[in-house]
């Protein structure tokens, strides 16, 4: 759709300013205006009393008097001043004798304006007179009068009144609108999103497609007699994406487009959660047709009457009149509403059956080919090397959300600008990938010569255990620089590609180098160190899966005997919930025992066979710090998985 540009008239409308003058700004000048009025007026009239005036006036110093109901005023020019000089007091021998003034004679007239109190004086007039005053009598305004003693407080009382009654009006229409809806509407040119800027998820973009195409093209789905979906729910874990895909879509429609959250319907008044969802679906059909994007629905979408404690009567009115817009006796005609959450397992089964939300959309972590997706469109725009590669980047970061995946990019910018280089390269996005991982260095951190060895041993051990493991992951990197929190050193393990199944040798390869760091500990040193803390704990919590969710234990047998209690928000080495007797449980820790065991057992060995290429590995990371795969595998004398696959890929790449 074409645009028209805006005319001259719109640019300067949009360029001028507006000000902003409220009313009460004139009386309050003109307060202010009387008040230094009347302060000038007394500092420059000079107020005397009315025996002092009649003595000017004796001596012929006033020049002009104005003779008011209340007051005089007029000049003086005054050429002598009295002053009363008193004699010391008598002695007793002397005989006391009248005080005696001197008159002072200025030497320059002075010339000031005075004012007094005027009294009942019957002779002023004949006095004014003789001494030849020029002297009128001035008539009282009556309606500055009038001004001063009615309207002026008047104004004020005014002011004060209104003052208070807008205060208390907002107050009250706050207190009104409380069950108003507080979603922010943005229409299309505000989105600034469409499908383009979306990747990693195809499979949702094709189901959200048609919604658009139906917005778009309503009159040819109800010719087939096809009616609009009332809701579609996005479903995954945490950036992955959800909002942005529901922004992409009222980008691609060209629609109105609410968003707010679950937690604004929250109030802490009953009913005020319901009288929101009213308001946004009337505001909505107004504005059909539209879409409503909830985001965290889990908010107020949790499933009714399994609380543990006292229930949320508020939460739970929300809930009901949000399934009775969805799906009541009224049509919500044109109105589609979008909903984001990562805890599906909580919501009510009334909101998800069809006729409320009619399709779920899962939106999970991308695979190799949608993060490289992802990363050409966080990349857009940015300056990178020619030697950037990134299907290998995505290779590097399996299980990386788009939000993951984003921070990584602008980490490689931000070290990129900091070693003062005009480009991103290569080593920028894998020390940004390391740093998303690992966590950044901690220079600080000094440790001894002692405990950088055990470190380096402790790290080797991981990588030789998964070196001649023939199901584990092949070593990317090995190093014993301090990162993040508490690794004192890391070693890295990439897959090769994406796994989704994983079977019991693999999980058990996993295991052993789990446990090979702490087995290198022990056939070198003979002792342990706190070091495998992590380690034993995601070995254990591995193993117990095995033994209680994936059926892989021949005591345990195939029972289902524990549960995960939600697979967006938790890792693959969560807690699980037991779901068994006592007795269960009790052979549950002594299969994980043996399993454990068994592993260690094999970790141990491995470190035993090859001492000789474990020592040599070990001289050389604490030399360097750290080893890439090809000096790693180098110095066992094995090739890297890439070297492996080489010779398979020349074909391809000739054809």
């Amino acid at each position: 759709m074409k645009q028209e540009k805006p005319s001259l008239k719109d640019k300067l409308g949009q360029a001028s300013p507006k000000w902003n003058f409220p009313l009460w700004y004139i009386p309050f000048m003109i307060l202010l205006l009387w008040m230094w009025q009347g302060a000038f007026s007394q500092i420059a009239v000079k107020t005397v009393p009315y025996s002092e005036f009649k003595e000017y006036l004796g001596r012929g110093e006033v020049t002009e008097a104005m003779i008011k109901e209340d007051e005089i005023t007029g000049t003086i020019v005054s050429k002598i001043e009295p002053a009363k000089i008193e004699n010391p007091p008598a002695t007793r021998t002397e005989k006391p004798t009248a005080a005696k003034s001197q008159p002072v004679v200025n030497a320059t007239p002075k010339t000031f304006f005075f004012r007094t109190i005027s009294v009942q004086d019957p002779k002023l007039v004949e006095e004014l007179q003789a001494r030849h005053v020029k002297f009128q009598g001035v008539r009282p305004n009556l309606m500055f009068q009038f001004l001063l003693a009615w309207v002026l407080p008047i104004g004020i009382m005014i002011l004060i009144w209104s003052f208070i009654s807008r205060k208390i009006g907002s107050a009250g229409q706050s207190m009104l609108s409380i069950g108003k809806s507080k979603a922010r509407m943005a229409m299309e040119k505000e989105t600034g999103t469409n499908f383009n800027d979306v990747a990693g998820c195809e499979e949702a973009k094709f189901e959200l497609q048609e919604v658009v195409d139906f917005l778009k093209n309503p009159d040819r789905y109800k010719s087939m007699g096809a009616k609009i979906p009332k809701g579609v729910l996005l479903v995954g874990p945490p950036g992955t994406g959800k909002t942005l895909l529901a922004r992409a879509v009222a980008g691609e429609a060209k629609v109105p487009f609410f968003f707010l959250t679950g937690s604004d319907f929250v109030e802490m008044f009953v009913g005020v959660g319901a009288a929101r969802v009213r308001d946004l679906f009337q505001t909505a059909k107004a504005s059909a047709p539209c879409i409503v994007f909830i985001d965290e629905l889990d908010a107020i979408g949790r499933q009714r009457g399994v609380h543990i404690g006292a229930v949320n009567d508020e939460r739970e009115q929300t809930l009901n009149a949000l399934l009775v817009e969805m799906d009541g006796f009224e049509a919500n005609a044109g109105v589609i509403l979008l909903a984001a959450t990562n805890r599906p397992d909580v919501l009510d089964r009334a909101l998800l059956r069809p006729g409320r939300f009619d399709r779920q959309v899962l939106v999970d972590a991308p695979d190799i080919d949608g993060r490289e997706a992802i990363l050409k469109v966080h990349t857009r725009g940015k300056p990178l090397d020619n030697e950037v590669n990134l299907r290998r980047i995505a290779q590097a970061t399996p299980g990386f959300s788009g939000a993951d995946l984003a921070n990584t990019v602008n980490e490689a910018a931000l070290l990129a600008a900091r070693r003062k280089v005009k480009k991103i390269a290569q080593c920028d996005l894998e020390e940004a990938i390391e740093k998303v991982v690992a966590g950044p260095e901690r220079k600080s951190r000094r440790l001894s010569d002692n405990q950088k060895q055990r470190v380096a041993y402790h790290e080797v051990g991981h990588a030789l255990a998964a070196a001649y493991s023939e199901h584990a992951d092949p070593v990317h990197k090995i190093s014993i620089i301090p990162r993040g929190r508490a690794a004192l050193g890391y070693t890295m393990q990439l897959p090769t590609e994406d796994q989704f199944l994983l079977t019991q040798s693999e999980l058990m390869d996993k295991v052993r180098g789990m446990l090979g760091g702490r087995a290198a500990e022990q056939i070198v040193f003979n002792e342990v160190t706190t070091g495998a803390e992590n380690d034993l704990e995601r070995a254990t919590a591995m193993v117990r899966q095995m033994v209680c969710i994936f059926g892989m234990s021949e005591k345990i047998g195939l029972t289902h005997v524990a549960q995960r209690s939600n697979m967006f928000l938790t890792g693959p080495e969560s807690n699980l919930q037991r779901d068994c007797s006592e007795a269960t449980a009790r052979e549950i820790d002594e299969e994980v025992k043996k399993i454990l065991d068994r592993a260690y057992a094999e970790a141990k060995e491995i470190m035993t066979i090859h001492r000789d290429q474990m020592e040599t590995v070990t001289q050389e990371l604490l030399k360097t710090e750290s080893l890439d795969a090809q000096a790693f595998y180098r110095l066992i004398g094995r090739e890297t998985p890439e070297e492996k696959r080489l010779p398979a890929l020349q074909p391809a790449e000739a054809t």
